[in-house]
């Protein structure tokens, strides 16, 4: 067995305790198995990237389980705490995405599903952040900011993944989707009723975030070390 194969099985491990506890309701169980979540897929990262990490790789891990830890704390500053924290981790990732990727260029072909996608990104940004605001009047530019992050970071992964089709833009596509996804139900949870359904697809969705972003950083520091050997 490879050496970062068991952290890689805790991973899932909590992944599946997660779903099994928020199914059946057992909240003080789910909390002890979403806190296994982050440190193992952080060692995961660690031993599969031969414990070479970047600054900013290492922020976004940072911020990633200070707001992860708001979260679960549950208290009355919690919400905020947890909003600057993932948002410090969007901004982060939109600077990679600038710094070290090639410039987006686009065909004629490319127009029509851009602006689908540019339509489908302002239509959740418009409709969710209506429902949070009417909430949290307090904290309106905020949680608009962190939208806009949100949504730049949903389409540098998009609009790469549809003009390059490659591995690593396909999995900027599904961690951007599964944020976007997480977000989307955390938004829920707090305004309707409680329901089980937004709880596993909020925690699921949170959790395979995590794992498509290591994904990513892996697959992009393997491209980067193809292209220096060169």
């Amino acid at each position: 067995m490879k050496a970062n194969k068991p952290s890689l099985i805790l991973f899932f491990l909590a992944l599946l305790c997660t779903i099994i506890f928020d199914w059946t309701e057992q909240e003080f169980l789910a909390t002890y198995a979403k806190t296994i979540v982050l440190p193992a897929i952080f060692i995961y990262y660690l031993i599969s990237s031969e414990f070479k990490i970047k600054k900013t790789e290492g922020f976004i891990f940072l911020f990633c389980f200070v707001g992860q830890v708001y979260d679960l704390m549950e208290i009355e500053t919690s919400e905020i705490a947890g909003v600057i924290s993932f948002l410090v981790v969007y901004m982060l990732l939109v600077k990679i995405f600038i710094r070290e990727h090639e410039r987006i260029r686009l065909t004629k072909r490319d127009i029509l599903p851009i602006s689908i996608v540019v339509v489908f990104i302002v239509y959740l940004l418009v409709s969710v952040l209506s429902l949070q605001l009417d909430n949290m009047k307090k904290f309106n530019f905020l949680y608009t900011f962190y939208g806009i992050v949100l949504s730049l970071l949903s389409y540098f992964a998009f609009v790469s993944y549809i003009t390059k089709g490659t591995h690593i833009t396909l999995l900027m596509s599904l961690m951007a989707i599964s944020y976007i996804f997480s977000d989307i139900f955390y938004i829920f949870n707090e305004y309707f009723s409680y329901s089980v359904v937004l709880v596993l697809i909020r925690d699921i969705t949170q959790i395979l975030a995590y794992f498509f972003m290591v994904e990513y950083f892996l697959e992009k520091a393997r491209i980067q070390k193809k292209v220096t050997q060169q």
